[in-house]
């Protein structure tokens, strides 16, 4: 079985058809959340996914944009995109959003946004907070977005135990999985924050533990152009560019 692992779309319809478009073939979608927030089109988003065979599990912005979380904890422009998505839904994806578990296991994956943890909030962007989650995961292997970066934390024994953190960078990385527990971070779709403004995503193959993430461009000015005509936040909008 070949997947599409992908996390954070964010509303950007044109990175995600990008996405597909370039991955190829695959037999399913796993999404790690965050379908909607942020971009300008939550409602073409959520029915994309709809449409192919997949398994996902909600985000922070994905249970925001439905009511339930809490807006406190956003800053002002991820409030103001969350009070717009949420009042832009339909009522059929709006349904879909909120039926979203908060992790799924297959096999020896386990799937959710920010960590086993806290699968909601948690940010896994350093080794200490991926040591911590190793411990609790309930499989082998952990596939985590929220963070907006690409990144490998694989445990590793001796004297000391410790998790040993890869970022991916470059056009295609290969990562091969092992016996060692480890957490694996696709990157975002629709807004990366690693200094790379192109898509990023993993194709996974479960049964080998062959996974590689890759990057491709989109046209990130459709998506700006999209997003300041709605009234989105112009920081949000300008950011695509910066890939931060």
């Amino acid at each position: 079985m070949r997947c599409l692992v992908i996390a954070d779309v964010h509303a950007n319809l044109a990175a995600f058809q990008a996405v597909l478009a370039d991955a190829g073939p695959f037999d399913e979608v796993w999404c790690l959340g965050d379908l909607v927030g942020y971009g300008p089109d939550p409602n073409e988003c959520v029915e994309q996914i709809r449409e192919m065979k997949h398994r996902a599990v909600a985000g922070n912005h994905d249970y925001a944009a439905v009511g339930q979380v809490s807006l406190r904890h956003f800053n002002d422009s991820a409030r103001i995109a969350a009070e717009w998505t949420a009042a832009t839904l339909e009522r059929e994806h709006r349904i879909y959003l909120e039926s979203l578990p908060l992790q799924l296991g297959v096999g020896e994956y386990t799937l959710v946004h920010g960590s086993t943890r806290s699968p909601v909030w948690e940010y896994i962007d350093s080794s200490q907070a991926a040591l911590e989650n190793l411990d609790v995961q309930p499989t082998r292997y952990c596939l985590v977005g929220h963070t907006h970066v690409p990144v490998v934390f694989r445990e590793t024994t001796g004297l000391v135990r410790r998790a040993r953190e890869w970022r991916l960078r470059g056009d295609r990385t290969t990562v091969r999985l092992d016996a060692a527990k480890t957490i694996l971070n696709p990157g975002s779709v629709g807004q990366p924050r690693d200094g790379d403004r192109r898509a990023s995503y993993m194709l996974l193959e479960p049964d080998t533990g062959l996974a590689e993430v890759r990057r491709v461009e989109y046209p990130i000015e459709r998506t700006q152009e999209r997003m300041l005509a709605f009234g989105l936040p112009d920081r949000n909008a300008f950011r695509l560019a910066l890939g931060r």
